[in-house]
């Protein structure tokens, strides 16, 4: 899966700008403990979270993630937004849980 592919799911709307749609997905993190998040993620994940302030941007830049997803149209303040374009990391928001994102990746053979 790549990012182009959940730029066009029905279920996924990018809410950052970014310059990179094909990288690939190479595995899926979800966590709401930056601390966890920091020493278990891995290069090429996206990235499941509610948290939304501006340090997801800056632990998602550091691990080198593939995207950020923000799950139950959870709203992302338009700082952190900025902040994810300036870095190129693309975020997402679903109405879907993280039970249902996960159905997503699976379908995909993630």
């Amino acid at each position: 899966m790549k990012i182009i592919d959940l730029v066009n799911h029905e279920d996924f709307k990018l809410i950052s700008k970014i310059s990179q749609t094909e990288r690939e997905i190479a595995g899926v993190e979800c966590c709401d403990l930056l601390s966890w998040v920091m020493a278990n993620g891995q290069e090429g994940e996206a990235w499941i979270t509610v948290q939304i302030h501006s340090n997801i941007v800056a632990v998602a830049t550091l691990l080198d993630f593939s995207c950020i997803i923000v799950p139950e149209n959870i709203e992302v303040d338009a700082e952190v937004i900025e902040k994810a374009t300036d870095e190129d990391i693309p975020v997402f928001s679903t109405q879907l849980d993280a039970y249902g994102i996960f159905k997503v990746f699976y379908e995909a053979g993630i």
